[in-house]
């Protein structure tokens, strides 16, 4: 039920770098047609760093690891029509036939079965605000626990608690690597975030981190990279939850519904900078996954 295409493959048997992305982002990510060109970016900084990229989603039945540009397209073409695709969702998606567009934790889960040490992504998921009330956690976190896998993005989604993400990490035993940086980045900002427990400043010194990670029996990591550009989008945040809550959507909804309120409310200055972070992102666990390759 796994398909890796030939050229992931090879690059897996030859022990090249090779890094994971998800199809969320392209199908529930951005406004309509847009999340095509972020995912032909990021395989194309992957590709830059010396990397293949694999690309992951469910098709015709299939966990596929590595798409076409037409396979790409079909995510974009069913946007909100194709489901998102955690990992509880795969086996539904597999036996149904259903058009499964992978989050992270979906993809971490494919990684795992295919034997990918590397993803790029914008941001994890983690546990929700106003948790006590409505305990809402991403299967992110639990799925980032067992796979041995490090986890390129720009830290925690913003419209997230991330103070207690980060907490929940720790107790997961999940390392949070500051790239460059000694606080942990708020995906839209770079500053402001809470100490992450370690700073790494070249991507051989993350790919031994991760490597020494793996020896012990471990799972993931998180490398949490700052976005070159900032935007404060606080406010727009509060503001979109609280809608959200007023219009009952809650749970895997709530992501793409304040992605949309705040794409709108900053005229697409923040889908710009999304699109820049999620391709910087990719090119970065490019180059670790090159530096881990030549260990």
């Amino acid at each position: 039920m796994i398909e890796v295409a030939p050229e992931v493959r090879e690059a897996l048997d030859s022990g090249q770098g090779v890094v994971a992305l998800e199809t969320t982002l392209i199908a529930h990510g951005f406004p309509p047609g847009e999340g095509l060109d972020v995912a032909l970016a990021a395989e194309r900084r992957v590709r830059q760093a010396g990397a293949v990229p694999a690309t992951v989603g469910i098709l015709d039945g299939r966990v596929r690891v590595g798409l076409s540009a037409s396979e790409l397209e079909r995510f974009a073409a069913a946007g909100d029509s194709a489901r998102k695709a955690g990992p509880r969702d795969l086996a539904v998606c597999l036996a149904q036939g259903v058009l499964g567009a992978t989050t992270v934790g979906g993809t971490l889960a494919a990684c795992a079965v295919a034997g990918i040490r590397f993803l790029g992504t914008g941001g994890i998921g983690g546990v929700h605000r106003g948790f006590t009330a409505y305990p809402d956690v991403s299967a992110d976190l639990g799925e980032l626990a067992r796979a041995q896998v490090l986890v390129v993005s720009s830290g925690v989604k913003s419209l997230l608690d991330v103070p207690a993400t980060l907490e929940v990490l720790e107790a997961l035993g999940v390392p949070v690597l500051g790239w460059q940086t000694e606080t942990l980045p708020l995906f839209y900002t770079a500053g402001g975030g809470p100490p992450v427990p370690a700073r790494v400043a070249t991507a051989s010194e993350a790919a031994a981190v991760a490597d020494a990670h793996w020896t012990l029996g471990r799972g993931g990591l998180l490398l949490a990279r700052a976005p070159a550009e900032s935007l404060d989008v606080e406010p727009l945040i509060e503001a979109a939850l609280a809608e959200a809550r007023s219009r009952n959507v809650f749970g895997q909804e709530v992501t793409p519904f304040v992605l949309a309120e705040i794409h709108r409310e900053t005229a697409g200055e923040s889908v710009r900078i999304n699109k820049r972070l999620i391709a910087d992102n990719a090119a970065l666990a490019a180059e670790v996954a090159m530096a881990h390759a030549g260990c």
